[in-house]
């Protein structure tokens, strides 16, 4: 067994019919040249009285004249090759024959002749002479089939290349209506199992009940039920939606067929409507199997709704076929169409309703337990020097996806691996997330004293405005190292919930803002640091009026359309006294929430400055320093994202003692 799949797995060298086809073309344009004029080539052009001296000297083997063209081929003796005076002439035989070593062209073929009758007979007699005539049919047709060969040639290679976009066994143009589909089956398995997936227990649990549809269907049709037809897999970029759909073609045992949306649409018109019949067709022979679309928004997006595409467009002819095949006349049940999409609001209704897709999947992101799991599956391969604390690492992490906590403990492999170390420790991931959330630190960039005392205003700011009020997101930490793009950083935990209420939202608005009314109680001027802060703050609030219906003024009213058909239209769903209504409610938000930013800094002016001259001393500030200035958190329901774990300034100090003591 091993033997066997050592040699599937063994690199298979494949030939290449291109540099066959190459070869053949540069020999047949060879012959072409060779044919029409070619038997002169390396042949060297004298005078006609040094052939004559030539002959005189013994040199000259044999000539001939050519009847149409007044030419003379000279051949030489095998002496005569042999001298220096002759050297680069002697010339191996060729395809056609022995090739001439001199020409000239004569003037009068009969005065030629008679200059050639006055040689002395015994050099006439060692020279042998001939007269050709030309045939000209043979090299009309000699050249007519080079050309077809050359076209022949041509056309072959073009449309060689023009079918591997299609498909199929070698690509040929013939193929392009076939499926393209990767067929996983007991000859070519997917490692991946259903414990490889961390996490989505919710979304684990409704594939692995498709697999047992298809195991055991006896015991789900055996009350009459029906298995279902498909299922949509619903959720944010890198939750592990993919992911799934390995998982089940590793663990369902009947064949499955995996492909991309983009794999339907082509150049040519009807080409993805004839796929999407090969597919099924080959799905249908195998049943029971999986048909597995990733990115069906590709192919699935809402017919109709632009008005630019006429109505014969390919993909909603892609679509048609497929909305047919899912659940039309002499559908096959043993066959389960899987989906992925992140973008759902844009699917055509037609696909989405029961029949087609009866289960619609959502992949959210992980919560704190399921990024635990996350975090125990992607650290089992690393090398770590002690044992992790998966649970600190979590709560360092809200709102990552699967595909992001890769990623981490990846980095945090290379930052290992770029200092030299043996071992991953706990800093290396924490640098990780740094690095993924906030950049590359530029500790070589030069910032003015001036410009950097106003960066740390602006940061202390963010800390202090969110460390006194109840609901902002508690404090990790706060740096002005250049990371990235931005100057000057602060890392928030934020809360793990469902909903938000108002007061939550204007807490964290105020946050926010903190940074932009530092520096005005500080400095009494303003500067550009806050235009991703004001950007931020100016979504929030639009989105609390015109969403959430939390403004009194315009009232419960939302005028969000989460089936995504605004986006089609061209008139917004309100009138213009009512923009204005909107812009008013916006500005007045943003602008109570900065007045009061500007007096809680107000109220602790020697405070903040306290902890922006730590932050200018130590450029990085941790929970505890801001516990040290301002005490601990007044409220009962803060939330402690450090509660039984070390915080982040213990590691921090930890490792940099470390560094000491090896120095």
């Amino acid at each position: 067994m091993d033997k066997k799949e050592d040699n599937n797995n063994r690199k298979k060298v494949s030939f290449n019919l291109n540099w066959l086809y190459t070869l053949l073309a540069l020999f047949l344009v060879g012959w072409f040249f060779f044919m029409s004029g070619g038997l002169n080539n390396g042949a060297k052009q004298i005078k006609e009285a040094q052939f004559f001296e030539y002959a005189r000297d013994g040199y000259v083997q044999k000539f001939t004249l050519n009847k149409d063209e007044e030419k003379v081929l000279v051949y030489l003796t095998s002496e005569a090759l042999e001298k220096p005076e002759f050297k680069g002439l002697k010339q191996t035989p060729g395809f056609l024959g022995e090739s001439p070593n001199m020409h000239f062209t004569v003037g009068d073929r009969t005065l030629f002749l008679q200059k050639f009758d006055q040689l002395p007979e015994e050099t006439k007699a060692e020279v042998s002479m001939s007269i050709e005539e030309n045939n000209p049919w043979v090299n009309v047709i000699v050249q007519i089939l080079i050309w077809i060969l050359l076209i022949g040639l041509l056309w072959t290679f073009i449309f060689r290349r023009m079918g591997a976009g299609g498909g199929g066994p070698g690509g040929q143009i013939f193929n392009i209506g076939k499926s393209k589909a990767k067929l996983y089956d007991q000859n070519e398995k997917v490692k991946v199992s259903f414990k490889d997936v961390a996490g989505l227990e919710g979304a684990k649990e409704e594939v692995e009940e498709i697999v047992e549809f298809l195991k055991n269907p006896e015991k789900f049709t055996r009350l009459g039920g029906k298995i279902p037809k498909g299922a949509l897999l619903i959720g944010s970029p890198g939750t592990g939606k993919t992911l799934l759909a390995k998982a089940v073609a590793g663990e369902a045992e009947v064949p499955f067929f995996s492909l991309s949306g983009s794999d339907f649409v082509e150049m040519f018109v009807g080409v993805g409507a004839s796929r999407v019949r090969d597919l099924f067709k080959k799905a249908k022979e195998k049943s029971p199997s999986i048909i597995f679309i990733d990115e069906i928004d590709a192919i699935g997006r809402a017919r109709g709704k632009n008005a630019m595409m006429n109505s014969n467009d390919e993909r909603e002819n892609t679509l048609n076929q497929l909305l047919t095949e899912m659940d039309g006349f002499g559908t096959n049940t043993n066959v389960i169409v899987l989906a992925a999409t992140n973008r759902a609001d844009i699917l055509d209704k037609a696909l989405m309703r029961a029949g087609r897709f009866d289960r619609r999947i959502y992949v959210d992101l992980p919560e704190l337990h399921e990024r635990k799991q996350i975090f125990k599956v992607h650290t089992k391969d690393l090398k770590i020097k002690e044992e992790l604390d998966l649970e600190f690492l979590a709560k360092q992490t809200p709102g990552f996806s699967g595909a992001d906590i890769a990623n981490i403990c990846n980095e945090a492999a290379l930052i290992a691996a770029r200092k030299n170390k043996e071992y991953i420790d706990r800093q290396d991931f924490l640098d990780a997330v740094d690095r993924i959330i906030g950049g590359l630190e530029k500790r070589g960039k030069i910032i003015k004293s001036s410009e950097k005392k106003r960066i740390a205003y602006h940061e202390a700011g963010h800390a202090t405005v969110s460390w006194l009020l109840e609901h902002a997101s508690p404090l990790v930490k706060v740096t002005i190292v250049p990371r990235g793009r931005s100057l000057g950083a602060a890392w928030y935990l934020p809360e793990e919930r469902q909903i938000t209420t108002e007061e939550q939202l204007l807490d964290e608005m105020s946050a926010l803002l903190g940074g932009r009314a530092a520096e005005e109680v500080m400095f009494g001027n303003y500067s550009t640091g806050a235009q991703n802060d004001l950007e931020r703050a100016f979504k929030q609030s639009m989105a609390m009026v015109t969403i959430y219906g939390l403004s009194d003024k315009i009232g419960h009213v939302s005028y969000y359309d989460s089936s995504g058909q605004s986006d089609y239209s061209f008139n917004k769903p309100y009138s213009e006294q009512t923009a204005e209504k909107i812009d008013d409610e916006i500005k007045r938000i943003i602008d109570e929430q900065y007045q009061r930013c500007i007096k809680l800094l107000s109220d602790n002016k020697d405070k903040l400055t306290q902890l922006a001259e730590i932050l200018l001393e130590k450029e990085v500030i941790f929970r505890d320093d801001l516990e040290k200035i301002f005490g601990k958190r007044e409220f009962s329901n803060a939330q402690d994202p450090f509660e039984e774990t070390k915080s982040e300034k213990v590691i921090y100090e930890e490792v940099a003692q470390e560094k000491k003591e090896e120095e």
